[in-house]
């Protein structure tokens, strides 16, 4: 922890752990606490973090930003120990009401942030088969709508799948559900978001594909893959899925909900025939 001048940007060290003393031992000895700062953050920060560990250190701008405030923090990684926190706290004012001395102090959040991160993950994850729940997909895909991405929807259903828990068991039916949604990841694009909607529903939005003939390729790509599952339960019967697909221009102004009614009246289609069949939206589909 260091005790600043904000005025002279004289400081003295008043706090610190065994780590972070052995740090110090690398550091050059510099009487302002701008060289001193600058010279820790190059030696903790990565590259890419400097500018603006740099904007955050600054004394001349401190008192501005510090108006109104009991702290200002900054998160940046070490480049040793991982996630840190940096933390301004004015302590005193001079007799004109200008800020004169702050304390600095930098803590190890590394715990902290693995925790938080399991918790965004948790949060946004379907936890039988490791995609995205409906609700951080549908915002995944709404963020690229937004956008103005555009790119095709695509809703996959398996076929009779209620008859698949009543034949071989429930177990079996979670088996086949992770199976899809390992495959589904298999046969997609990095840059795809793919999403279990629920029960046997998944959807994958994969951006920039607007073509027919490339959407084809990847609906024989998947009903390949798909049909490759094995499940020792069900005793060499194929997996069967269908799927309605839907394009939209990177100029057009749509919802999730507008594509997702549309792709579902293909899906429609896709369910009056049997087994691995896809369709893509059309206009005349609307009244059907």
């Amino acid at each position: 922890m260091h005790y600043i001048n904000v005025q002279t940007q004289k400081y003295h060290i008043v706090k610190t752990t065994s780590q972070s003393a052995a740090q110090m031992g690398e550091y050059e000895i510099i009487d302002d606490f701008g060289g001193h700062a600058k010279c820790m953050a190059e030696k903790m920060c990565m590259e890419s973090q400097l500018e603006e560990t740099a904007a955050f250190i600054d004394l001349n701008t401190l008192e501005e930003r510090l108006a109104g405030k009991n702290s200002i923090i900054h998160e940046f990684i070490d480049k040793k120990t991982g996630w840190c926190r940096s933390r301004f706290i004015p302590v005193d004012y001079d007799e004109n009401g200008r800020l004169l001395h702050v304390l600095f102090c930098i803590e190890c959040i590394e715990e902290e942030k693995k925790r938080e991160n399991r918790l965004i993950y948790l949060a946004q994850t379907d936890l039988m088969t490791g995609l995205y729940n409906r609700g951080s997909g549908e915002r995944q895909i709404s963020h690229l709508l937004q956008e103005k991405t555009g790119g095709l929807l695509c809703l996959i259903d398996c076929d009779k799948f209620k008859t698949i828990n009543d034949t071989y068991g429930h177990s079996t039916g979670d088996k086949v559900i992770i199976a899809v949604a390992e495959t589904m990841q298999k046969s997609c694009r990095d840059k795809d978001v793919v999403l279990r909607l629920g029960g046997d529903e998944f959807a994958v939005f994969m951006p920039e594909m607007r073509e027919k003939a490339a959407a084809e390729r990847f609906f024989e790509r998947l009903f390949y893959n798909i049909s490759q599952i094995t499940i020792a339960e069900m005793k060499g019967k194929q997996i069967e899925i269908s799927l309605g697909a839907c394009f939209c221009e990177a100029s057009e102004e749509v919802s999730f909900d507008q594509l997702y009614r549309k792709a579902d009246r293909a899906m429609y289609q896709s369910k009056k025939k049997q087994g691995y069949s896809a369709s893509i939206y059309e206009e005349w589909m609307k009244s059907n």
